[in-house]
């Protein structure tokens, strides 16, 4: 049986699925049900070497929650985006799933490891692990005097985004909605520039998914680090405010950053619909257009699994190696293949990431 090859995401949602369903969390991650996008067996299946795990506090709601996918399978739309949410009441939720991905390494210790530092990561996966590495999708549970930032370095956090779409007290995100622009909104507040230095100093990867226009130039104004958006697409290609403008590809460019390409169909479409019934025209014309824009060392994968509805073809972690396959019938060569699955992905956090840890 042929090996797939391995592959790096550059994000999941694992660690939310694992904290809310009610499965036992041992049965998620243990088992081999085929529930969600991921697995421990699914994973190892498709050849998964490593990735970031994203700790994402989901929005309170005192009713029912909207139905975002039925909202989002019908463009135009505009959501309500939640309010600002306190660190009072994110940092508990956070420390919880952070918890979940050290069990993780606890219930699996020869088949997973939470890495800090580069040498970590690549031992991890010589030795057959899954380098897993702590990210923050969101930075609510971060207080305005920043020294929870600390904490969750301590417990392993290398990569943080200090918004998703809703506001926090460091900035603004897109909204979500379709078609729109990301320039929308103000950039980063004092509070949030401060936050961007810290994580430089501590070697902290500062993700621009989500992050609006403006906050997407003060940080690139700030930061000494790549630039790196880990589960974005071409705004050219698909109109989502979510999506990067040629002039943001160009300024990654420019750091020798890098993006990650999501597989979240309302990302990929050009229609921008939430809809799985696609092949795989779509994703091969977004890493087309990024590897154009980015050249060919700072394009990866960013899968955003268990967070979003997929393209059939790919359906699940499984499907990793089935695109890869299509990459090489659209004529990527080896050397490409092995770059867009890992290669760029683990050169991205030797330049990012400090080795000690």
């Amino acid at each position: 049986m042929t090996q797939p090859i391995a592959f790096f995401d550059g994000h999941n949602d694992f660690l939310l699925r694992l904290m809310m369903s009610p499965t036992p969390r041992e049965e998620l991650w243990l088992g081999d049900s085929g529930n969600g996008h991921m697995d421990l067996a699914r994973m190892r299946r498709a050849g998964f070497a490593g990735g970031f795990f994203a700790i994402f506090v989901p929005p309170a709601s005192k009713g029912p929650p909207p139905n975002m996918a039925a909202a989002m399978a019908n463009p135009p739309y505009g959501l309500d985006l939640p309010p600002l949410m306190s660190h009072a009441d994110a940092q508990p939720v956070a420390m919880t799933m952070a918890g979940i991905m050290h069990w993780m390494a606890r219930a699996a210790p020869e088949d997973f490891a939470v890495c800090r530092t580069p040498s970590q990561i690549r031992a991890a996966i010589a030795g057959g692990k899954i380098a897993g590495i702590m990210h923050i999708e969101g930075a609510e549970a971060i207080g305005p005097d920043l020294d929870a930032l600390y904490l969750f370095h301590e417990m392993g956090l290398r990569s943080l985004g200090p918004v998703w779409s809703r506001p926090t007290i460091f900035g603004h995100g897109v909204p979500m909605k379709f078609p729109g622009d990301p320039d929308i909104g103000p950039g980063l507040t004092e509070k949030g520039k401060d936050l961007i230095r810290l994580c430089n100093r501590l070697g902290i990867i500062v993700d621009l998914s989500h992050m609006n226009e403006a906050g997407f130039n003060d940080v690139a104004a700030i930061s000494d680090a790549p630039l790196v958006a880990t589960h974005s697409n071409a705004h050219a290609l698909c109109a989502s405010p979510r999506n990067l403008t040629d002039r943001q590809l160009a300024v990654i460019r420019e750091t020798k950053g890098m993006v990650g390409l999501n597989f979240a169909t309302f990302y990929l479409r050009e229609d921008g619909r939430a809809s799985p019934d696609m092949g795989w025209e779509e994703l091969l014309r977004h890493t087309d257009y990024l590897i154009e824009h980015l050249g060919e060392d700072h394009v990866g994968l960013g899968s955003d699994f268990d967070g979003c509805i997929v393209p059939r073809p790919i359906g699940d972690v499984t499907g990793v190696p089935r695109l890869l396959e299509a990459f090489a019938q659209h004529g990527f060569d080896d050397a490409l293949l092995a770059k867009l699955a890992r290669d760029n992905w683990l050169s991205l956090l030797d330049r990012s990431l400090p080795e000690q840890a």
